[in-house]
């Protein structure tokens, strides 16, 4: 018969006491628990009563102030700024003056080519009377006629420079803040002023591809630029974007403010009529428990805790609409959500309404 040894015998039994202690103490904490579940008695809860009612059917899109015009008045040619007028925040009409950049070297090649071009036409002119004499080859002619013809080009193309030395603006609105000094040398790449034209202003905002049904052309949207105002303003369908965005798969629209002048750039709301009000079942929004796959609500059926899958689909501003899981006159539990256990009994407090809920948030 084989012993063990001392040192080993004496591990074993700590080892052993020890495991019979914390089973011991593992027995009386669940214990205490289930007291302590029982003395606390039922989770105290208030219910609604699920039936169908009518919601809005308004569709609420993020927009953005779009100016009817708007462009960056760059120099087309490199240059320094000879001359600058740009009234900050006025009003100015099409065609008026904004900068303008050196252009003597410009004007003095012009001013070469207008001596050459008029030797040349004098030239031609002489060629012209030899030949009809036969006292000139046709081809003489037809060089000095060339180089007559190259002048008149050359001119032209000076003259089209100088043309880009002068900006001026492309149409009647507003200049806004000037970004240059007189005397700066500028390029292509600088922007001297930007203009707009705020006498019709445009909002641009995005939908979901399956709302397309509801955006029609000529169709009227309401807008509202401030929060602080009672009133919205209206806005007409102009423009649909043909293509949905594919990152997002959203549709852009654009339309026109009837009223009002918000500045560009502005953020406003856009409101949707998406046709007819529809019957659904409303919940409150804060009453859902998410979950990594589901959502879920907890129902209160002969008096225990009933937790379901459901799925959502249009939501308020508190409320949101249940499409499946709920049944109309099923108690949908809103508030003490969080110490209903599944299939633990509840004690109901009172029952709600959606209207009782909304006021008191």
């Amino acid at each position: 018969m084989y012993l063990l040894p001392k040192k080993l015998h004496f591990f074993c039994f700590i080892t052993f006491s020890t495991f019979m202690v914390v089973a011991c103490k593992d027995k009386k904490q669940e214990a205490a628990t289930k007291d302590r579940q029982k003395s606390a008695g039922p989770a105290v809860v208030d219910i609604i009563v699920a039936a169908p009612q009518s919601i809005s059917n308004i569709v609420e899109a993020n927009g953005t102030v779009v100016a009817n015009e708007y462009v960056e008045l760059r120099p087309e040619v490199t240059g320094r700024l000879i001359y600058l007028n740009v009234p900050e925040g006025k009003f100015v009409n099409k065609g008026t003056v904004i900068a303008r950049i050196n252009d003597a070297d410009l004007q003095a090649q012009i001013a070469k080519s207008k001596v050459q071009l008029d030797l040349a036409e004098k030239t031609v002119d002489r060629y012209k009377q030899l030949l009809a004499v036969n006292g000139l080859n046709q081809s003489d002619y037809d060089v000095a006629l060339n180089q007559m013809n190259g002048y008149k080009a050359d001119i032209a193309y000076y003259q089209a420079l100088i043309d880009k030395t002068v900006i001026k603006a492309p149409f009647s609105g507003i200049v806004g803040l000037r970004q240059v000094s007189p005397g700066a040398y500028v390029s292509s790449t600088n922007i001297i002023a930007t203009i707009q034209q705020l006498d019709k202003i445009k909002i641009d905002f995005t939908l979901p591809e399956n709302y397309n049904t509801i955006i029609k052309m000529g169709g009227t949207v309401r807008v509202k630029v401030d929060e602080n105002e009672q009133s919205d303003l209206k806005a007409t369908i102009i423009a649909i974007e043909p293509q949905v965005t594919a990152a997002t798969r959203n549709l852009k629209v654009r339309t026109v403010l009837q009223n009002g002048k918000p500045n560009p750039g502005a953020f406003v709301k856009v409101y949707i009529n998406a046709g007819t009000d529809k019957k659904a079942i409303m919940v409150p929004t804060n009453c859902i428990i998410p979950d990594d796959k589901n959502k879920q609500l907890v129902l209160v059926k002969n008096g225990h805790a009933s937790f379901v899958n459901i799925e959502t689909g249009d939501r308020e501003a508190s409320n949101v609409e249940i499409t499946k899981g709920v049944n109309p006159g099923d108690s949908v539990v809103v508030t003490g959500v969080l110490f209903a256990r599944p299939k633990s009994p509840v004690h109901v407090r009172s029952v709600k309404t959606l209207d009782q809920l909304v006021a008191t948030q």
